[in-house]
Formats: C-alpha cells, structure tokens, sequence
C-alpha cells in the first residue's frame, strides 16, 4: 500500500521530493525494498504533523505536503492543487483541500469532516459535527463542504504548528488542524474532485484492492 502512495506522490510535477517518514522499521524496510526514500523518526509524536515535522527541520525546502500512507488512490492532481495556491500569494502559511458534500447523510457522519470557508476561501471552522447549521431551512442551505485531509505548509509553518500544544477544539473534536487555527494560522482551502479512500478497515483494504485491479479504459 505504501508504495502505491509513494509512486502516486511522486507523479505529481509539484513534488521535487517523496520522503516516508515512519517510527515503524516494517514500513521501512517496505520502502528500502521497492527503491523508496524513507525516515525512521521518534516513537513518541503526537500526530502526523509532529512526526513530519521532525523530518522538515532538517530538509531545505519551503514547502512541504503531508500526504497521508492510508491513501493508495490518492490522486497526483490533488497535491498538485494543494501546492499551486503557494507559488500564486507569498503570505500563505497552509493549504488543505474540500469538495462538495453530494450526500445529506453525509452531513451526520462524525467520520466526515466537514469545514466552513470565509469569503476569501479560508477554512473558518472544522468539525465532526453537522455545520453549518440551517436553522430556517426555508431560507435555503449555504454549500455544504467536506474536508479532505491532504495538507501543504510553508516549512516554516509546519514546524511552528508542531512546536505548539494540542488545544481545547483540537482535543475536543480531534482535530489536529484545529491547533493552528486556534493560533490565529489561517488555512487555505482548495476545492477539488478527488474524494480521499483511506485504508481504515480489512473492507476498506479490499475495496481498494478491487478499483486498483480493475482494468482501465482507454
């Protein structure tokens, strides 16, 4: 699975660099025996965030995507929109992704984060809960998004983030971006088609087996 996430981060053209990090030397020893570059990090972060940004402080690059190893599908089209928004406005510190939600029960699934966006497209708010909240549906529902968790930072960004301690709304939804938000980080949010699979269940494992067997038109 690693490798199908490595090799998908490595065809897109805004990626100079893949890199593994993992405290697991059977992840390790996966990515030495397909060729891959990888990291043994320490066994006591926090989060994904705190585990890359260890690898960061010692890389010279400025900006950085943490692409989650769950995801085998994940699609190089959206990293590359993750990324884009840097080159384009200096002053960004982080970017993430969203589509729309196309299912109302998705709205209730604590397990689909959902995210709120001001006017200039930063995330206002994320949570598990259903938001926004309608409270006149007459009146119309705003568009509803769901978070895709893809992140991009300035490498400065992403080693403030991890230096800072888990906040209430992180703790309360956990949420890890909740940390920078909390601490006045703006997040900007990138729309996208791609919809994350990650490889939380043996259902979801096979799932994924079944659409990377498939045969592909064309």
């Amino acid at each position: 699975m690693i490798e199908h996430v490595y090799r998908r981060a490595q065809a897109c053209a805004a990626v100079h660099r893949v890199i593994v990090a993992t405290d697991d030397r059977r992840v390790a020893d996966a990515v030495h025996r397909f060729g891959g570059d990888v990291r043994l990090t320490r066994d006591d972060h926090r989060s994904g965030t705190d585990r890359i940004a260890e690898v960061a402080a010692t890389l010279d690059c400025d900006v950085v995507v943490n692409v989650q190893g769950d995801e085998p599908l994940i699609d190089p089209e959206a990293i590359a929109a993750a990324v884009a928004p840097f080159a384009a406005d200096r002053a960004i510190p982080m970017t993430t992704l969203y589509r729309r939600i196309e299912h109302p029960a998705d709205l209730g699934n604590p397990n689909i984060v959902k995210v709120v966006l001001d006017r200039a497209g930063y995330a206002l708010y994320f949570s598990r809960a259903p938001i926004p909240y309608a409270r006149d549906p007459r009146a119309g529902w705003p568009p509803l998004y769901r978070h895709i968790g893809l992140y991009a930072y300035r490498r400065s960004t992403l080693l403030v983030v991890a230096a800072l301690d888990p906040t209430p709304l992180e703790r309360a939804e956990s949420l890890e971006q909740l940390r920078a938000l909390e601490h006045g980080i703006r997040i900007k949010a990138v729309e996208t088609a791609y919809d994350s699979l990650s490889v939380d269940t043996p259902e979801d494992l096979e799932q994924v087996r079944r659409l990377l067997s498939a045969p592909t038109s064309g």
